[in-house]
Parts: C-alpha cells; structure tokens; sequence
C-alpha cells in the first residue's frame, strides 16, 4: 500500500509541473519556476495533496546527482586554466567581492528574521552564483556565446562552479569553523579529487575503449564511476553531491563525455523535476514580510553584480559594452544556490525562512533577467548616457593617443562593417596577396580586443555601434569608396543587412555596397535597396564540400587535407 501511495504521490508531481510547465513555456519562462511552483500546489503550502513526501524527496535526491554530474561534465579544465586576464581577474572580484560586500550586508538583512551569521553565509553564497541554465540557453538563443560578452559571462560562470565545489568541500565544518577540522575537510576533498583524476587518467580510459562499441555499456559506466565517487565522498565524510561534481569533472575531458551527457540528460530532467518539486514543497507560505526580504535580496544582488563585474571590466579599457552586459547577464541567483541551500537547511545550518527568500528571488530575478538578456542592447543604450555622465567613459570617447593616431585615418576608402570571421579570413587574404590594400582598410566595430590586435597590425579602427547613423557619419563611411559588411543577420545587433544597406546608401549614394544574406529571398530585398553585390558564403561552403566529396569518392581526400594544412599553416588571422 506504501508503494502504490508513493507512485501515486511520484505520478501527481509530475503530472503537475508537467502542466505549469506548457504554462510557463507559453509564458516563455524558466521551467524551473513552474517546477517550484508545483511543489507550492501539492505540498503542505497548498492543497497539501502528497502524502509520501519524505520518499519523494529521496527519489529526488537522485535529480540533484544527475544535475551536479553534468555540470561537472561540462566544466572544461583547460578553458578555465586558458582563461584571459579579463575572465581571471573579473571572476575574482565578482566572486570575493560580492561576498565581502554580501555578509555585511545579508548579514543584517538575515538579522531582521532572526536569522544566523550561517544563515548570512548561505545568503551571501547564493548571492554569488549566477544560473547557468538560464543564461546559457538564451545567450545560444541569441547566437551570442562565441562573442567577447558571451566568453566573459561564460568564464565567470565556470569560475562561480569551482568556487560552489569549495564551498561543498567545507560545508560539513561550517558549525565549528575551527582550523583543525577546515584543514581536515580540505585534505578529504584533496583525497577525493586526487583519487578521481588519477582513475580518469589511468583506469578508466582501457576500460571505456573495451566498452566503446557499446553504448549502453558507455552509459551504465559513467553512471556507476558518478556512484563509485559519491559512495567515496560519503566515506571520506564529504557530500554525495560534491563527488558526483567531482565525478563529472573528471570525465569532462574524455571524448565520450558528450555521448554521456546526451544519455544521461533523460535521467537527470524526471529525476531534477521530482527535486525542484520536492524544494517547492520545503517553501514557506508566500507572506508580505518574506516576498519584502526577496525583493530587497534581489535587489542587492544586481546592484552587486554591477559594482563587482561592471568596475573591473570597464577598468581594464573593455568598454561600456564589454563591461555592461555580462553584468547584466549574471543577475540571477543559480539553480545551484537552491541547492546548497537546500543542503545547508538539511544540515541544520540555515533557517527555512532562509531557503524561502533564496527561492521567491530565484523566481523574480529568473522572469525579470530572461527579457533583460534578450533585450541587453536596450539596456546598453539606456544607461550608457547614464555611465558617461557619471564618468565612466566609452572606448570611443577616450581622448587616448590611439585615438589621435586614429583619427586623421579615417574615412579610408575601404570600409569594414563589423569584424568576425569572414571579416578576420579577408584582412589575412589582403595581407598575403595584396598587402597595399591593408593601407586603404578601416574598420567599424565594437569589440575592443579585436580592435586592439587590428591597431597592433596598423589598421585603424573606430570604436561604435555600426546600427547608429552617428557611428557611421563619425567614422567617415560618406568619403568611402567601397563599404563591406560580413555579418549575418543573426548577430547584427540592433539592425538587419537590408535596414543597414539603406542606411549606407543614404549617407553615400556612389559608394560599391557589398551585403551578406543567407537567405536567398534576402538577395533581391538588399539589390533593391540599394547593394551593389551580395554575398552569400553557402554557396561557397556548398561549393567546397561539393569538391570535398568528389574527392573522398576518388580516394583523393588526404591530398585535400593536405591541402587545407598548407592554405592554414602561416595565417596569422585577428581571430583564429
């Protein structure tokens, strides 16, 4: 009877979030929050339907694995320790910063509820962690994860995961903060992470090449090394939780790792959604004090993200656009905050009410960041007047001698819209078959470590918005001769090829306009508009693959490959 009331409770869950789900799908909004917000309906707080929650919350607990598995396989160790100046130093401020600033502050903010200094600690750490499902899903969305704002917020979200694993490593001695048992759980957690790269390194790799022709048997290994490693995290008196981070992590550089991620997907989404709802029903009664500390949390969550990611960024020459957006993309709280609060409440260490305001915060700033993330060119330009007025000065406003080098160069007959890939291959090609054309070339664009390498090789540029008439009138694209744009639609901000062609042909009616289009019902719009060519790379590509495969029919690819290394061996590209 125990069992068939289990189910039952099991098939009510996710029946439930199933349909706040389609609801908030509809609504385009975090599946999480309709997650949550199923856990409120059936539990206690609402119509108190489940009556086996402390089984649903163990089931579930298997959810929590799974999450913290996968993120440990999408952690790439080698990206971190690559990782430029700009992502290293402002990962260390957003997260030490925000956290010295968080316990000062969330310490009085918990004080108010009769809360602890541990519960001003779980504050302060879920105030540090950004969601990576949230801004990862929109930022590929936008096609925008390659760009210098993607890779920056990327960056500081893998740092913000290590940074959760130290935090797991030292939660158990967060009741006695004394030396001995701090040096003790660190030493545990050296033991386990040791243990675990070791395995990865040695044992497993004969092993999963035995399996490799089978799937399943790839499947059912990584699952039993994540189990294997949360067993010895549990022995070592460590979280479940953290060895199977751990477990992730070092398989992260395996090459089945994405098979495994693929098939373990399926697992983790029934498992996690029995989790978020278990942590639904854990959350307090909404009331008008506990909504008043989520709203005051949330705000001191962005206003910290900007002083912590905006300063840094901006101070190291990035520009309002560089240093703006990845603080605008980081104002969640994570899916992982949840999480170590939910084990801090488990453990005794913080108060429930602490879990309530974690996930009341999580739920607006989850809704209020989705449209703030797609609308951030908006945002950009609503405060940037603010941020100069203020003193924070733009790229291009800087009276530095790059500039005044720059500037009698502009309006140079060639003109370069946006710089990108295509951008960055045709500059290579002027430079190894016409290097007097690099003299006639200037480019317009806004991402200043491109510009700063452009200016290296002695190419001017103009720091701006090419979708702003006065970026284009300041940069001289009336004397212009010839003016190229390469971007795809897909990544022009704030303008299309067509809008911009009519806009260049109105500032310069006898310049050549060459266009990109990818589609070809574009091509005709762009003529009319006014472009003198329009470039469309797919048939190029076509074209190259179609001699890729007569070559691979005729047995004549590895003179192809061959071929292809030589062409790429001494390009020095901008971007490689």
């Amino acid at each position: 009877m125990e069992n068939s009331h289990i189910i039952a409770d099991i098939s009510l869950c996710i029946v439930v979030a199933w349909l706040l789900a389609l609801v908030a799908r509809l609504l385009r909004q975090p599946l999480i929050i309709a997650y949550l917000g199923a856990g409120l309906l059936v539990g206690p707080v609402g119509f108190g339907w489940i009556r086996e929650r402390e089984s649903i919350t163990t089931i579930a607990e298997l959810g929590l694995i799974f999450l913290l598995f996968m993120i440990g396989l999408e952690i790439d160790l080698k990206k971190v320790l690559g990782a430029g100046r700009a992502i290293v130093v402002t990962a260390a401020v957003q997260i030490l910063g925000g956290c010295g600033l968080g316990f000062f502050f969330l310490k009085l903010l918990a004080l108010r509820w009769g809360g602890t200094d541990l519960d001003a600690l779980y504050l302060t750490i879920s105030a540090a962690l950004s969601s990576t499902v949230i801004i990862v899903k929109i930022l590929h969305d936008k096609r925008e994860l390659d760009t210098l704002v993607g890779r920056i917020t990327l960056g500081v979200l893998v740092a913000q995961d290590l940074f959760a694993i130290l935090f797991l490593a030292v939660q158990g001695t967060l009741k006695e903060p004394a030396v001995g048992p701090l040096m003790a759980s660190l030493f545990r957690v050296v033991v386990l992470v040791a243990t675990a790269l070791m395995s990865s390194r040695y044992v497993l790799p004969p092993l999963f090449r035995a399996v490799a022709q089978l799937p399943e048997l790839v499947l059912v290994g990584a699952l039993a090394w994540c189990f294997l490693v949360c067993s010895l995290a549990q022995l070592l008196g460590l979280s479940r939780e953290m060895g199977a981070l751990i477990a992730g992590v070092a398989l992260s550089t395996f090459p089945y790792a994405l098979d495994v991620t693929a098939k373990v997907t399926t697992l983790r989404d029934f498992f996690l959604t029995l989790f978020f709802v278990a942590l639904g029903m854990s959350i307090p009664k909404p009331t008008a004090s506990l909504l008043l500390w989520a709203m005051v949390y949330s705000a001191f969550l962005i206003g910290s993200r900007l002083v912590t990611v905006f300063v840094p960024l901006h101070s190291m020459r990035l520009g309002h656009r560089a240093s703006l957006l990845p603080a605008v993309n980081l104002c969640q709280v994570s899916e992982f905050s949840l999480v170590i609060v939910a084990l801090g409440v488990k453990a005794g260490d913080a108060h429930s009410l602490t879990q309530g305001v974690v996930a009341y915060a999580f739920a607006f700033l989850a809704v209020v960041s989705s449209y703030t993330i797609v609308r951030n060119e908006a945002v950009l330009r609503r405060f940037s007047p603010l941020l100069r007025w203020l003193g924070a000065h733009d790229l291009g406003q800087a009276a530095g001698p790059a500039d005044e080098v720059q500037g009698d160069k502009r309006g140079r007959p060639i003109q370069i819209l946006g710089f990108f890939w295509t951008a960055s291959s045709l500059v290579e090609e002027f430079a190894r078959h016409s290097p007097d054309l690099l003299q006639e070339i200037s480019v317009i664009d806004f991402n200043p470590q491109v510009n700063d390498e452009l200016r290296r090789r002695g190419i001017p540029v103009i720091y701006g918005d090419i979708s702003q008439r006065d970026t284009l009138s300041h940069a001289g694209v009336d004397r212009a001769s010839i003016i190229l744009c390469t971007i795809p639609n897909g990544l022009l901000k704030n303008t299309t090829n067509l809008r911009l062609v009519q806009q260049l042909r109105d500032i310069n009616p006898k310049a050549t306009i060459i266009a990109h289009a990818e589609l070809f019902d574009e091509i005709p719009k762009l003529y009319a508009a006014g472009a003198d060519f329009v470039s469309v790379p797919r048939l190029v590509e076509a074209q190259e693959l179609y001699e890729v495969v007569r070559a691979a029919k005729e047995n004549r690819l590895e003179r192809k490959r061959l071929e292809q290394e030589e062409e790429l061996k001494d390009r020095r590209e901008v971007i490689h």
